[in-house]
């Protein structure tokens, strides 16, 4: 199949992923559960650069390639799941006489309408997460999402009847449960590395304010922060919540506010000549995150500490 390089191929049906990967056309056009094993051809071009339009949920065993995500490459390696939803491309280098195993899942959204879980779905931020954020699994957590694959890939192949679909999204959400709690596991045993995350994160948030940005470009954001460490923005909010309780919005606000009382406490500024050096455009906006996190005024505060 001949594409343009320049553009990833944009798969739009599970029945157009099961044809590329020359497997049996799929029991639901919504829905399909692929075994790794199963799949004998990986050349196709069309492979390499793609935007699935429906989500991707895959344990990978044995993937002796590279897949890029982004701008991140990661090297998998035993018992790694990774998350795609609909949209976002992934590149991925492929090496001759690849034998890969595990289970993927692909759903389009359409078979989610009508149940909670299709607002739910959005919800769970590493769908978001880059492929070097992916999901090491443990021995027992490997064994436990091949189980819920397993039987996924029952109900796929028994015949459809008024219960299928429930039971299906039942699973499904089964799944989607137990890898938010694999992550927060993974959180917290990376909490070494989250920690080194972290104090670069302070160190740039010290940076951005002693080279008073703040007045010429404005409160940093989330999304300035993540790429300046190299994560994505629910990445960076999940580690946050596990070592702080606070996402990453909530913690640049702590700084202002820290920041603020510094300038309350210190100099002669008026509340106004503050705000507009912290970044504010309007000193209400100022007056109020500064009173919401505080419970009290700029002014009640400075009067506090005479």
């Amino acid at each position: 199949m001949k594409k343009d390089w320049n553009k990833p191929y944009m798969m739009n049906s599970i029945s157009e992923l099961h044809r590329i990967l020359e497997l049996p056309k799929p029991q639901h056009p919504l829905i399909s559960v692929i075994n790794f094993e199963e799949i004998t051809c990986y050349s196709d071009e069309a492979l390499r650069s793609v935007s699935y339009n429906f989500y991707c949920i895959a344990l990978k065993k044995g993937f002796e390639g590279k897949m890029k995500y982004g701008q991140n490459y990661y090297d998998f390696d035993e018992g790694v799941m990774t998350f795609f939803a609909p949209n976002q491309i992934v590149s991925t280098e492929i090496v001759s006489d690849l034998k890969l195993s595990g289970w993927w899942l692909v759903v389009h959204p359409d078979f989610l309408i009508n149940y909670p879980l299709s607002r739910k779905i959005k919800e769970y931020g590493y769908f978001s997460y880059t492929v070097n954020e992916a999901l090491h699994l443990s021995e027992k957590e490997e064994i436990a999402v091949t189980n819920i694959m397993q039987i996924l890939t029952h109900e796929y192949h028994v015949s459809i009847d008024k219960y299928s679909q429930d039971v299906m999204i039942a699973q499904i959400e089964l799944l989607l449960t137990y890898c938010n709690r694999y992550y927060n596991r993974q959180f917290i045993t990376r909490k070494h590395a989250s920690n080194d995350l972290f104090k670069k994160m302070e160190n740039i948030l010290e940076g951005y304010f002693n080279a008073d940005n703040l007045q010429s470009k404005g409160i940093p954001t989330v999304d300035f922060l993540a790429k300046e460490l190299n994560v994505t923005p629910h990445y960076l909010s999940d580690m946050l919540r596990q070592l702080t309780g606070l996402n990453t919005q909530q913690h640049i606000h702590g700084k202002i506010i820290e920041f603020a009382k510094e300038l309350l406490s210190t100099t002669d500024l008026t509340v106004g000549e503050i705000a507009f050096r912290l970044g504010f455009e309007y000193s209400q906006s100022f007056n109020k995150l500064f009173k919401n996190k505080t419970n009290q005024s700029p002014i009640e505060y400075r009067n506090s500490l005479n």
